[in-house]
């Protein structure tokens, strides 16, 4: 059987999903959910935006949220400067003067003091997060707003896209962010979501300081509460309509390394903090299905990785070796396609069926969720770059983070 013993396995798990998740979309509670219009519920929202040496993005955040759709005197922004060493300081003032904004200055100790400091400074019923290079669409708030169906649910998440993407790799990301937007919809169904996203989370104060406030969560705060206000009963919805975008790596080191800090945060809060949740039924189907299947795909995407090593470089000492071993004027060249091919005789295999199905029903779960979000731009770019060459990537850094955390390497934000 040689290595189709990872590979079936791998594509049964991943297809086992897809399906979990398309049956989920297409139940009645999920068609509900789509038709859910934006809230008319007012509460007042205070928007937390922590921020270390963003000075070239802050302003254009800030702006963006003084323009959303909702009453200026039940609207808060709360700056939080992590003790930046650019022009953050200095062009955050600007800000000084409206009535709107507070702006806090905390020694550099990380988000998760910046959001509870920002807490702290607020009496807000509602209080959201939205990072320092993210930009909010105007009527972001009362679609998020109106994923607040009732008082278990703790917070309630945005759909995230990438601002203006400019080459093939932010392409490919915002492919992968549309494909998240989709998942959180289906997921929040069945409260399997594992991660507020810093850009436009929002939660209930009281229930946030209930639970003890954030976190370092491994320098993944937004994933560490997501799983702690599970962990305490609450439910966690999506908003797939309220549309926010943020900045994206734009070379395949600084995603590397963006991607290592958020799978070893992922590995450290599941493997110590909430370990206790992984396959445990209380817990339905984020410890059922979304952290179990988190664990393999991180162990599988290595160890396909490292299988597709071998047979390549298998492949090109086999043929060094029938060079060697054949007369010079003997050569390996194109096939003759002067011949008539027969598709019939096609070596298609049982595992090639399944991982183009695999692959066809991932690219339509990201049509389907930019039609759903209304993401605007084109996506065809992404979508091909994200299922020809992130298979190639995403390894590095699964490897990168599991050797962080065998070792207990820490690494910076940046």
């Amino acid at each position: 059987m040689g290595p189709e013993l990872v590979i079936y396995p791998v594509l049964f798990l991943a297809l086992f999903f897809e399906s979990f998740i398309l049956v989920t979309f297409l139940s009645g509670p999920a068609r509900e959910a789509r038709m859910r219009k934006a809230s008319v519920w007012e509460p007042k929202v205070a928007i937390i935006t922590p921020c270390w040496n963003e000075g070239d993005t802050i302003v254009a955040t800030v702006e963006s949220l003084l323009a959303l759709d909702y009453p200026k005197d039940k609207l808060e922004i709360v700056i939080v400067d992590n003790a930046s060493t650019d022009n953050t300081a200095l062009v955050i003032e600007r800000f000084r003067t409206n009535d709107q904004v507070k702006i806090i200055y905390e020694g550099k100790q990380g988000k998760h003091f910046a959001m509870n400091a920002g807490i702290r400074a607020t009496d807000a019923e509602i209080v959201g997060c939205l990072d320092a290079d993210s930009f909010v669409d105007p009527a972001a708030l009362r679609e998020v707003l109106a994923g607040f169906t009732g008082p278990k649910v703790a917070a309630a998440t945005a759909a995230m896209s990438i601002h203006r993407p400019a080459n093939l790799l932010q392409h490919m990301q915002n492919a992968e962010y549309i494909f998240g937007i989709f998942l959180r919809h289906v997921l929040s169904l069945v409260n399997a979501i594992h991660v507020t996203p810093g850009p436009f989370s929002l939660y209930r104060r009281d229930i946030i300081l209930e639970v003890g406030g954030f976190q370092y969560g491994h320098q993944t705060e937004d994933m560490e509460m997501a799983l702690r206000l599970q962990k305490a009963g609450y439910w966690i919805e999506s908003s797939p309509r309220a549309r926010v975008y943020t900045k994206a790596p734009l070379t395949v080191p600084s995603l590397i390394k963006q991607r290592t800090r958020w799978t070893t945060g992922f590995m450290r809060n599941v493997m110590h903090e909430y370990r206790d949740m992984v396959g445990n039924r209380k817990y339905g189907a984020l410890g059922l299905v979304t952290l179990p299947l988190g664990i393999l795909s991180i162990a599988a995407g290595m160890l396909l990785f490292i299988i597709s090593i071998y047979y390549a470089v298998k492949y090109f000492v086999d043929i060094y070796l029938i060079h060697r071993g054949i007369p010079f004027e003997v050569q390996i060249g194109w096939p003759d396609f002067s011949r008539t091919f027969d598709w019939f005789y096609a070596p298609i295999s049982l595992i090639t069926v399944l991982s183009i199905l695999m692959g066809g029903l991932a690219i339509a779960m990201i049509i389907v969720g930019k039609r759903v979000s209304g993401t605007p731009g084109k996506i065809v770019r992404g979508v091909v770059g994200y299922t020809l060459f992130y298979g190639l990537i995403a390894p590095l850094w699964l490897i990168k983070a599991t050797i962080d955390v065998a070792f207990g390497h820490k690494r910076g934000w940046r």
